[in-house]
């Protein structure tokens, strides 16, 4: 699906601006050009199916936060966690994610488009729900474009509740006659019961499996699946358990919606591997957009950002050693010597783990170290030559890989969790999972869970959720300065607040 970019604005701008479409086309991809001219009478859009499908590509852009620009949301998160630093260049690189590495973040470092971006998919989300009734398309176009936005502004705002704590609720379009400055903040558990009801009314009006040009849009199963994880970070275990049962279906097996671990673990990490069986919910990059530095952040660059932010400084493969024929990349999210302690002699290891102070001391690379320089990069998404574009445009901004948001290990070990790591069927999803890559079985526990999440998941943006949700965050993160009471959340970024209703997060 070709996907419609327009520049960000401050959340009162975003919801009154207007947009100004171009051609689309669906093709797996979120592509396209869109400009914010501020002033688009959309009275004659919504006029036909292919209008529809653009304003709808339009909101699932907002996916592209996960790994997209340098404020990306998995880099950013990675370096609050006790498995990375923030590394880059210097403790000046990125005064957001230099923040959240070390708990000094506050108001004004905070990156705005954290609170922009979101709200941003919100606003689109709500004008598609309005405009699809009056829409000269079939009942159940409209039906299944209405659940994919809603689902879209449920998954918004959950990501606005995790970061930010209790925030506006908005759930109209909002308009030049509307008090939008004395919008006041929800408290999270409005937002969590709202969203909740919301995906619960429509998933059914998604289709079970999506085939070809539509993979990448949501169905059923991934439906489920973001609503179990709400359930699970609302503490309603009970209902996560549920969802998530029927995404998973018997571990180890292949689920009711075609959902089933590959048998390769580091496959997983190609950069063309893309809508494996075990993708539940994948957020599309691409170097089509042909990306280049006038417009990187600006929400019309297409590629994964995380590749080249995650790779190691000045990288050079000495001679023709087997060593992985990487370009240098920004030395962001350098893994610390707990995590690859812990990771041992895992089987995930070597796909998560790029060991380059082994390498060199075996004379096969040399690099650069940078700030905060362990020895140990994120292999997952590093900048391997064979994903570097042929196409026009800057080599760094148009990596292809795609970010898998949701996938089946995971959805797995929030059910096993979600059932409190007790049970029959809590130790065969833990099991399924250990046995995927070849580990036997332990006792099931919450404890157990844990670790595993740690492990198979590491350095894909959940850690540092994952401590917070568990509790754990005061103890494990202590020593890089988190202050329990205040750091579970995030400051409101500073211009976010002036001449609005907006309250601060305590402490901050």
């Amino acid at each position: 699906m070709k996907n419609l970019n327009f520049i960000n604005k401050s959340v009162a701008v975003v919801m009154l601006a207007g947009l100004s479409f171009g051609s689309v086309s669906c093709n797996g991809d979120y592509i396209g050009d869109v400009e914010n001219i501020g002033t688009f009478d959309d009275a004659n859009y919504f006029k036909s199916e292919e209008q529809c499908l653009s304003a709808t590509a339009s909101v699932y852009d907002i996916m592209k936060k996960y790994a997209g620009g340098f404020e990306n949301q998995v880099t950013f998160v990675n370096a609050g966690s006790d498995d990375f630093f923030a590394g880059g260049g210097s403790s000046t690189d990125g005064a957001g994610i230099q923040g959240f590495n070390n708990y000094n973040i506050n108001p004004n470092t905070m990156p705005a488009s954290y609170w922009k971006d979101y709200y941003q998919g919100i606003a689109r989300a709500n004008w598609v729900i309005e405009r699809m009734p009056s829409a000269p398309v079939s009942d159940a176009f409209k039906k299944k474009i209405i659940a994919e936005v809603t689902v879209l502004r449920s998954l918004y705002y959950f990501e606005l509740v995790r970061l930010f704590g209790n925030v506006p609720l908005i759930l109209k379009q909002i308009t030049s006659d509307d008090d939008y400055w004395n919008i006041p903040q929800s408290p999270k558990q409005d937002i969590y019961n709202q969203i909740e009801g919301d995906i619960a009314s429509v998933w059914a009006d998604l289709p079970t499996t999506v085939t070809g040009a539509d993979r990448g849009r949501l169905t059923q199963g991934a439906a489920k699946a973001i609503l179990g994880k709400i359930y699970l970070f609302d503490n309603k275990k009970a209902e996560a358990a549920a969802q998530f049962a029927d995404v998973n279906g018997t571990p180890g097996t292949t689920s009711q919606y075609g959902y089933k671990l590959v048998d390769d673990y580091n496959s997983l990490w190609v950069t063309d591997n893309k809508f494996t069986s075990e993708s539940i919910l994948e957020a599309v990059y691409t170097n089509a957009g042909m990306s280049d530095w006038g417009f990187w952040g600006w929400g019309k660059d297409e590629g994964n950002s995380i590749c080249i932010m995650t790779g190691i400084r000045s990288y050079t493969r000495v001679g023709t050693s087997d060593a992985p024929d990487l370009v240098s990349g920004w030395a962001f999210n350098t893994i610390t010597d707990d995590l690859f302690n812990f990771m041992g002699n895992d089987p995930r290891a070597d796909a998560t783990i790029l060991n380059a102070k082994k390498l060199q001391q075996e004379g096969k690379i040399t690099y650069s170290p940078a700030y905060s320089d362990t020895g140990y990069f994120l292999k997952k998404y590093a900048p391997y030559k064979s994903g570097v574009s042929p196409l026009p445009g800057a080599m760094e901004l148009n990596f292809r890989q795609n970010y898998i948001v949701i996938r089946l290990a995971d959805s797995y070990l929030m059910e096993a969790e979600a059932l409190n790591g007790t049970g029959s069927r809590a130790q065969a999803l833990l099991d399924a999972v250990r046995a995927r890559v070849g580990l036997a079985s332990v006792p099931v526990s919450i404890q157990a869970i844990k670790d595993e999440r740690r492990r198979e998941l590491a350095g894909e943006g959940h850690r540092w959720f994952d401590l917070v949700r568990w509790g754990d965050a005061p103890s494990k993160l202590a020593s890089k300065g988190f202050v329990a009471g205040k750091n579970e959340i995030l400051p409101i970024p500073y211009a976010e607040l002036l001449n609005t209703a907006l309250k601060q997060n305590p402490q901050y």
